[in-house]
């Protein structure tokens, strides 16, 4: 088996995890790209090789370039691509990481709330957030809160749970999501003690 051969080979489950990571249905993929559900259901199972006119608009849909749909070969540029997910609500998602598998980092853009209804949502893994400006509001299980710019927090996905921008603005927050359960954590160097403070 050549190398062309196994990078298709490996298109299938590259894009059955794109898809699970966007949390969409085949129908939905269906009704963005204009592939049959079969036919997409059959190129995830690895039962049918892309062509470039299927190849095309599942790039677009996921919001990547074909190099990374394919998963090609790296070429040494350690710069991450950041391309935008698309969505429906005005948000902007933009992943910061492009490795399969383990915690994915994320930077979102919500724009200004005007007393949104919060859809909870639970997923299993594990999330942390962290605001880099604007307010951002939290609904997590019967908690309501305001994140503030610097302020960080750190829950299990499966409790149901909501983000959104207040009225005042919009808010830009980075996530680090940890699909299987993993945990991000702060790691902060040990207070050093002055030699008159061990007395």
């Amino acid at each position: 088996m050549d190398d062309t051969d196994r990078t298709l080979d490996a298109v299938g489950p590259r894009l059955k995890e794109l898809r699970q990571r966007r949390e969409i249905t085949l129908t939905e993929l269906a009704d963005e790209t204009g592939i049959s559900i079969s036919t997409l259901s059959r190129l995830e199972t690895g039962l049918r090789r892309p062509t470039l006119e299927q190849l095309l608009p599942l790039a677009r849909s996921y919001g990547v370039t074909l190099d990374e749909l394919v998963d090609a070969p790296p070429t040494g540029d350690p710069r991450v691509n950041l391309r935008p997910l698309p969505t429906n609500d005005g948000r902007t998602i933009l992943p910061l990481s492009r490795r399969p598998g383990g915690i994915q980092a994320y930077k979102f853009v919500l724009p200004p709330g005007d007393d949104q209804k919060p859809d909870l949502r639970t997923h299993e893994g594990y999330d942390w957030a962290f605001v880099l400006s604007g307010r951002l509001r939290l609904v997590l299980g019967e908690h309501d809160l305001i994140l503030e710019p610097g302020e960080a927090a750190e829950f299990d996905t499966r409790t149901p749970h909501w983000f959104g921008a207040t009225s005042s603005g919009p808010v830009e927050f980075l996530s680090l999501v940890g699909k299987q359960g993993e945990r991000a954590h702060l790691r902060v160097a040990p207070k050093r003690h002055l030699p008159d403070e061990r007395a």
